[in-house]
């Protein structure tokens, strides 16, 4: 990612908070932009996903669910989610890295769970979602970096859009 960051953080205290949150964002995304999460398993990367989906008018007959087992979910909405998953990737190899790499460049929004494995490989330019989760209270904290001007502008949208809406 670039020099000059974009960072803002906000609690999530409950899932329909995750939820509410990813539906946000997805309502600022477009097409070509790539979201890279990053979390523990069990920190919130599917349910924000599904927030996201919900915000990109994905139907809620389309069940958002991890694609661990798949690498990658297409769902269509208002623009096509194209839902990776790195976690059973230990490395990229070209093969890999050919059929992933055709889907950053599409019609629609990339979301990577597992993306600090080896995003950074495949596109220098997303929008990082860094999840932690404390298991002692369940708040989730959700830090979101916006690297360049696309995606500084998405942090910045985000922000007001939260504020706007506490």
């Amino acid at each position: 990612m670039s020099q000059s960051k974009v960072v803002f953080t906000v609690e999530s205290p409950s899932t329909d908070t995750t939820l509410e949150l990813g539906a946000t964002l997805g309502s600022i995304l477009e097409a070509g932009d790539v979201v890279g999460l990053v979390g523990k398993l069990g920190a919130g990367k599917t349910w924000f996903t599904k927030g996201v989906a919900d915000g990109l008018a994905v139907p809620r007959h389309e069940y958002v669910n991890s694609p661990a087992y798949d690498i990658i979910h297409k769902y269509s909405g208002r623009l096509p989610v194209y839902h990776m998953d790195f976690y059973r990737i230990d490395q990229i190899g070209e093969d890999e890295y050919l059929w992933l790499d055709e889907y950053f460049d599409k019609d629609g929004v990339c979301i990577v769970e597992w993306a600090d494995k080896f995003l950074h490989e495949l596109t220098d330019s997303y929008l990082e979602v860094d999840i932690e989760w404390n298991i002692y209270t369940d708040v989730r904290t959700f830090k979101f970096v916006g690297a360049g001007d696309r995606y500084e502008k998405v942090v910045a949208q985000l922000r007001r859009r939260v504020d706007a809406n506490p």
